[in-house]
């Protein structure tokens, strides 16, 4: 059996104010003429479908385009796609029955029966191989809000949300093993932020409560030939288990993601075990740009991006475009006088990062646009202003746990 691991597509998704549905679409294209290739039994999506819980139209038809092409091209084809902390959950249960039919399953919450037990059947998807015999089990558990979890009884309140997560796979685990054959295999997938994982810097954010709430590989048991993640958006073993992956997004989602390899992972497998795991390079369609490579004085850089190349490129395929400038002080038309050098070039200019000596670094959040900024460097600088020093690790991981609260409310 052959299954492809993918997550964290984002549809919908801005940068700095420009539509990447080009470069989705591109990469959905690649997706499918792949998927036909390797002649995949199995796609499996590890969440963070749509960027926002209420995706424009656009996104919508562009899932749905995608999903009639491997309808046609690959009949046979299990699709397996999970909710993440960006998608609402409803909106991707709403289609469930009508997509399953075609054996497309979209798990976007967890569901509980009228007693309050897990509905496991609703998330244990069964694929087939090439011999249309269930070659596998998936415990397709989408991202986990606090209100999922039942920690009723659970002692060390530390770790009381890690306790529910590791209970709820424990359960899923255990009606998947009533159901598989000695040469059925397990596979786990998950939307979270593990132990280990390693961050991008304004594209992603740590969730289920906080960096003291980062789940050990633990959760997931030893009979679990596979365990496909999403969330972070850099591919990435997780605790050196080579069967526990994150596939990583397909296309940059900051420009601190520009020089990210980004893939798909291909996993084999022969009854329960893993016969091979091979990473899929995704061609780039869109370059990001950093002009210069370090931070230089205005007019260096000024001159450096009037001698960057001519339009010669549709709008939507033209490089993104980060500028550092080293300044003594706030500059009066700074953006003016950057569009003005890449008048006529084949650049879109997505943001202009200023830095200024160490006394005035500490001030330089007030220049920047609230887009540019994390709640936890604005958390950051606000106690430095106030208390004159580093906020505590109790405090970070309190405003962490209450950010996660608030955004779940949204």
């Amino acid at each position: 059996m052959k299954i492809l691991h993918t997550s964290d597509w984002h549809l919908g998704h801005q940068l700095h104010g420009y539509n990447r549905d080009f470069e989705h679409q591109a990469f959905l294209d690649w997706l499918a003429d792949t998927l036909e290739a390797e002649e995949a039994d199995a796609l499996l999506v590890a969440g963070d479908i749509f960027d926002t819980a209420n995706p424009p139209a656009s996104a919508w038809r562009m899932l749905y385009r995608f999903l009639a092409r491997l309808a046609k091209s690959l009949p046979t084809l299990d699709v397996v796609m999970i909710g993440g902390n960006h998608d609402s959950p409803s909106k991707l249960d709403a289609p469930h029955e009508l997509l399953k039919a075609f054996d497309l399953h979209m798990v976007g919450g967890i569901h509980r029966l009228e007693d309050g037990a897990l509905d496991t059947e609703r998330m244990l998807v069964p694929i087939t191989n090439k011999d249309q015999q269930t070659a596998a089990y998936v415990l397709a558990v989408p991202f986990l809000r606090s209100a999922d979890l039942r920690t009723e009884g659970l002692n060390d309140d530390d770790d009381r949300l890690i306790k529910g997560v590791d209970v709820l796979y424990g359960e899923m685990t255990q009606a998947a093993r009533k159901l598989l054959t000695p040469e059925q295999a397990m596979i786990g997938m998950g939307h979270a932020y593990m132990a280990s994982g390693q961050l991008s810097e304004m594209s992603e954010r740590r969730v289920l409560g906080g960096n003291q709430h980062a789940l050990p590989a633990s959760i997931f048991a030893d009979d679990i030939s596979y365990v496909a993640l999403g969330h972070l958006h850099l591919a990435q073993k997780v605790a050196k288990k080579e069967h526990v992956r994150y596939s990583g997004s397909p296309i940059p989602l900051s420009m601190s993601e520009r020089n990210y390899s980004h893939k798909v992972l291909v996993v084999e497998l022969e009854g329960r075990e893993i016969t091979a795991i091979e990473e899929i390079s995704i061609p780039r369609s869109v370059d990001m740009l950093k002009v210069p490579a370090k931070p230089a004085p205005l007019d260096d850089v000024l001159a450096e991006l009037k001698a960057l190349p001519d339009d010669g490129l549709p709008r939507e395929q033209q490089p993104f475009l980060e500028v550092h400038v080293l300044l003594d002080k706030p500059q009066a038309l700074l953006r003016e006088k950057v569009l003005q050098a890449l008048e006529g070039k084949s650049v879109r200019l997505a943001k202009i990062t200023p830095h200024y000596h160490q006394r005035e670094q500490q001030d330089s959040l007030q220049h920047r646009r609230l887009s540019d900024v994390s709640p936890q460097q604005v958390f950051a600088l606000s106690w430095n202003k106030k208390f004159d020093g580093e906020p505590t690790q109790a405090m970070v991981d309190a405003f962490e746990t209450l950010l996660t609260q608030v955004e779940e409310q949204d």
